[in-house]
């Protein structure tokens, strides 16, 4: 598809019709509020920030070129394929979490699930805002540059925070404290990705070895 603006709505409703199916028949039923509210919630966030992207040609061209075979280098290939298995559990446990009544997450945790969510989209705006080679592929691009502001005067990866606390928010709204355990380990490789893309702009990215000397946290500021 050669227009890049059209790839990125039908990508966001392709997404979204094939997380449904996956909630849906993963449950058995249609009788899913938490899966119904969690999917108004991402389709309500993720309108205004696709149309934000789609407002940014560099942002648009880096935003659209995503998955394993998007990658350049074999390293990353790996990892965003490995990373992928744990990525689609976390929308089928929590499915088969309410089919077979594995656990039982009161209504106030689900509904704070998704305030997390949401924080969690505002986060991803931020960094969109503030850095438009925001790319979902390692690479650099033309007359990219550090950018050590916002977001990224916190923590040297702010879009790899704000996945993380989406896949953990994910699973609470959805009602599965079992659908953690594969949050867990995607987030696991969201820090196996970070860590050898960290290594490959201190290598290719002027100034970004002297970043990384200011902003000591990777991921959680205080913690990691």
């Amino acid at each position: 598809m050669k227009d890049p603006k059209v790839k990125a709505w039908l990508s966001l409703v392709i997404s979204f019709a094939l997380i449904t199916l996956a909630l849906l028949l993963s449950a058995g039923t249609v009788l899913y509020w938490q899966a119904w509210v969690y999917l108004g919630v991402g389709v309500v966030s993720s309108i205004p920030l696709t149309l934000y992207i789609v407002s940014d040609p560099i942002l648009l061209e880096n935003r659209t070129k995503a998955g394993p075979g998007a990658e350049q280098r074999l390293t990353q290939k790996i990892i965003v394929f490995v990373a992928a298995i744990p990525g689609i559990a976390t929308f089928v446990v929590p499915g088969l979490d309410h089919r077979f009544g594995w656990s039982s997450v009161p209504p106030w945790l689900s509904i704070a699930g998704n305030l997390l969510i949401l924080l969690s989209m505002w986060m991803v705006y931020r960094v969109f805002k503030e850095n438009s080679f925001g790319s979902a592929t390692v690479e650099i691009g033309k007359d990219q540059k550090v950018i050590s502001t916002g977001p990224y005067a916190i923590v040297r990866n702010p879009m790899y925070s704000s996945a993380a606390a989406y896949f953990i928010g994910m699973s609470l709204a959805l009602g599965s404290y079992w659908a953690l355990i594969p949050a867990i380990f995607t987030i696991l490789g969201l820090v196996w990705r970070l860590f050898d893309e960290e290594k490959f702009l201190a290598e290719n990215l002027s100034g970004y070895s002297e970043y990384c000397a200011k902003v000591r946290w990777h991921l959680i500021p205080g913690v990691f």
